[in-house]
This record gives C-alpha cells, structure tokens and sequence, in this order.
C-alpha cells in the first residue's frame, strides 16, 4: 500500500507541473515580439564563403541567409554587393529575392572572384545592402558589413602572359621631292620609304595617291576591287601613270622605296598641303587592312624676275666715272614684293648702288642708276643681289652675276694744225671796244685793212699788253 501511494503522488505532481508549463510556452511560441509586429524585418543570419578564406585570383561563392523575423510579409526584396578587393560574377552584384513571407528565410548564393588583397590584410569586408517593401508600399533598407577571412599573401600576384597581337603596319618613314622648292606647274617626283613595322607580313599590297580603300575594309576582298577616284588629287596630280601601284608583300620589319610622278597645280596657292597615302594589303588572316596616313608637302610662289641693264651700257673705261642703268623686271604673272637691291664688286668702286625696291606688278620694272669707277682694265664682274621674304615668311636672296669690259683710258691725238703754245705764255685773244668795232667799220668802207686783232701771247709774269697798240679809236667816245 505504502508503494501505490509513493507513485499516486509522483504521478500527481508530474501532472500539476505539465499543465502549469504547457500552456505558457504554447503561447510563446505563438506571440510576435511587440518591435517588430509595425513592419517587416528581414536580417541575415549567418553567412559563410563555399572555399573558406579567400586568397588573390580564387573564385568562390557568398552564400548568406535571410529571414524574416515578423509575422508581416516583404515584398520586392533585393540585395546588391560591393567590395573594392572582390568582383562580382554572373549577376553583377545584384540578387532579386522577391516575395519573403512572415518568418520566412531565403538562402542566397553570389558568385564572386578575388581580384586583389592589400599587404597584411586579413579580413576583407564587403557591403550588403537590401532593400524591399512591406504590404502597403512603404521601402526599407538595411545594410550589412559582411567579414570575410583571407589569406596573407606575398604581394606577388600572378599575372596573365600576354598573347602577342600578330599583325602588319605600313609606316611611311621618310619623304623626298628631287626639285627642291615647289612651285605651281613644277612637275616633280615623290619619293616615299615605307616600312612594315608590324610582325607580320603584309601582302598584296596596293599604294593609293591621295587617298582611297581596297575592297570593303575587312575581310576577303570584293569585287569592286582598288578604289582610288575619291582620292584628293585637286593641287597634285600623278603625271605617267594612275595614282594606284601594285607593290607586292613586305616582310616584317622590311622597307621599300616607292616613286611617283606628279605635277603641282597652276592654280594652286602657297602654303602647306595635306596630301593623303593609303597602303591596302592582306593580314596573315586575309583580312584587308587600309592604311591611310597623311604627308605634307610645300608649295612655294617665288619672284620671277630678270636683271640687266636698260639700255646699252657702252664702253667702259678705267678710273673714269661710267653709268651703270640696273633694270629688275618682274616676268612672273603675281605681284613681286622686293627688298633691298645691292650691287656689288671686286674691280672697282660703286656709287648709288643700293636702292629698295618694293612691290612690282607683273610686267613692271624697277631701275637704278649707279656709277662704276673701275680700277684697271679688263674683265670686271658685277653681282647684283635682291633680298625678299618667300611665303613662308624665310629670308631668301636673288643673285645675278654680270660681267663687263673695261677698257683702258687713251690720250687724244695732237692736232697739227693747232700750234704748239709755249711753256711760259698762252694765247690772248684781246677784247674790242664799241668804237674799235666801228672804227673797223669805216676802213672797211674806203677798202683799208679792217681785220680784226689777232691772238697775240700772254706772259706768265702778269704783264698784260695793250691790244692793237697801233689803233687808237677815236676819242671823245
């Protein structure tokens, strides 16, 4: 009896504790916590890497968990990452969740590769930030730092060897023109050096002057063929053949040269001209390659003008003043502005032989009048020069070299008819008065001697004699 009732009474007790407990933990479970029953609360309860700690290059996967912690449902539930040490793959960093019911949890999983570890660094942080709606519309946002374990590394990261691109590339190198100046109507010759720079042979090589294409760009070629008519050919044109040749293939790191005649407009202003060149060729793939580079050529207007003299500058003599009449004429068919004219030489000494010329229209003139006293006689050279300004604004200078006869001074002949004066006397012819003329007069008129006085001597001692000493005027007069 003692027994039965021991256990009556455990029975009992273990009865009252049941039904104590019981209902209280039945509504616990049941009950909302009273912060969060207002809204939707979606947190992270845990997150973890697929590889464990990272290290630099490794891919791996951020696997996170979310739930929601309410009775209230979310909506539109988002969640995007950024880390400057990771990359996200596959979804670029955003994941949409949508819908997440009250206490629910979503399991998410965002690929991810490592693409640098500073020095020492041993935990990388990246930023989740998740966004979503409750019932009514209403947003919320919430942000997580998530800590990720990573792994000490050297600092020497390994780098990706890269491939070496094959390919080939016509560079022009070096240009040259045999006239030295061009001028409009100037028929020349271009001389082009082109060299392949690339690491591959191009073949099939087609130059084009001025511009132009082979076939449509890429690819195999059409059949269209060498395009070269749009080239721009208005102030250069090819003279002896088309502005197109055929060059062959150019092995790597090879050059050749290429000639080309052509003529400079006469219409064609100074200045300097932007002239196309395009090499077409076959890449190792057979694809078209159009290389289209830009050279620049230089074309001038320089003064045409003749020097010489305007008249006939006759004999020269030595030591003896001679004019010399310079005359500079434009024979160009635009206006010529001149600088300074000098005259110059080496036999003898010039006078008046610098003058500013100025501007002279075509066909015009400009003159100078110098004088040339030669030294000696014989051949004597002249070089005259003129400075100007081309249009390039560069100093530049005409020259031209004149030579000239000079002939030696000779002494006049003696007349024999003119009597030799003596050394200490000279002719005097003497001076007749009114009445000396008309004394004359009379004796005319009876048929006497009515000559006028003759030269008589003069000495040198300054004693002057009386003309006609025997004829005495009359007086009174």
């Amino acid at each position: 009896m003692k027994k039965i009732s021991t256990r009556l009474t455990l029975i009992m007790l273990l009865a009252v504790l049941f039904f104590s407990f019981a209902p209280t933990t039945a509504l616990a479970q049941k009950a909302p916590s009273a912060l969060s029953e207002t809204r939707p609360q979606i947190i992270v309860r845990n997150y973890r890497s697929n590889e464990g700690p990272i290290s630099y290059g490794l891919d791996f996967n951020l696997i996170v968990k979310l739930k929601n912690e309410t009775g209230l449902s979310a909506y539109n539930t988002q969640v995007s990452f950024s880390a400057p040490e990771l990359t996200p793959r596959k979804t670029g960093g955003v994941i949409a969740v949508g819908f997440m019911p009250g206490y629910g949890v979503s399991d998410i999983s965002q690929p991810m590769t490592v693409t640098s570890i500073p020095w020492g660094k041993k935990l990388i942080t990246v930023e989740m930030t998740l966004t979503y709606t409750d019932e009514a519309g209403t947003a919320y946002s919430e942000k997580f730092s998530l800590a990720l374990d990573a792994l000490e590394t050297s600092g020497v990261y390994k780098t990706p060897t890269p491939q070496p691109v094959t390919r080939s590339q016509l560079v022009i190198t070096e240009v040259k023109t045999d006239v030295d100046m061009l001028q409009p109507g100037t028929m020349f010759e271009l001389s082009l050096l082109a060299q392949n720079m690339g690491n591959a042979p191009a073949k099939s090589i087609t130059l084009i002057i001025g511009g132009g294409s082979t076939g449509s760009g890429s690819g195999t070629p059409t059949a269209g063929g060498v395009s070269g008519s749009g080239g721009e050919l208005s102030n250069f044109a090819p003279l002896g053949a088309s502005n197109i040749q055929a060059m062959g293939d150019l092995a790597a790191g090879s050059s050749i040269l290429i000639t080309q005649k052509l003529i400079v407009n006469v219409s064609t202003d100074p200045g300097a001209y932007p002239f196309k060149v395009t090499f077409s060729y076959l890449d190792a793939q057979g694809n078209v390659i159009n290389d289209e580079q830009v050279i620049t050529l230089l074309v001038y207007r320089l003064p045409i003008t003749d020097i010489g003299f305007y008249q006939p500058v006759g004999q020269l003599f030595a030591g003896q003043p001679n004019l010399l009449p310079i005359q500079v004429v434009n024979l160009g068919k635009k206006t010529a502005v001149l600088g300074n004219l000098k005259i110059e030489t080496q036999g003898g000494t010039l006078e008046m032989a610098q003058a500013l010329v100025g501007s002279i229209e075509p066909g015009g003139y400009f003159t100078l009048d110098a004088t040339l006293y030669p030294d000696v006689p014989g051949p004597l050279d002249l070089i005259v020069t003129i400075d100007y300004t081309d249009d390039f604004n560069q100093p530049r200078t005409i020259t031209k070299n004149m030579t000239l006869d000079v002939m030696e001074m000779e002494e006049l002949p003696i007349d024999p008819t003119i009597p030799e004066s003596n050394s200490n006397e000279y002719p005097f012819a003497p001076e007749e008065t009114f009445w000396q003329k008309t004394w004359r007069f009379i004796l005319g008129i009876f048929g006497l001697d009515s000559a006028a006085p003759t030269e008589q001597p003069l000495p040198l001692d300054g004693e002057m004699p009386m003309p006609n000493d025997a004829v005495i005027g009359p007086k009174g007069g």
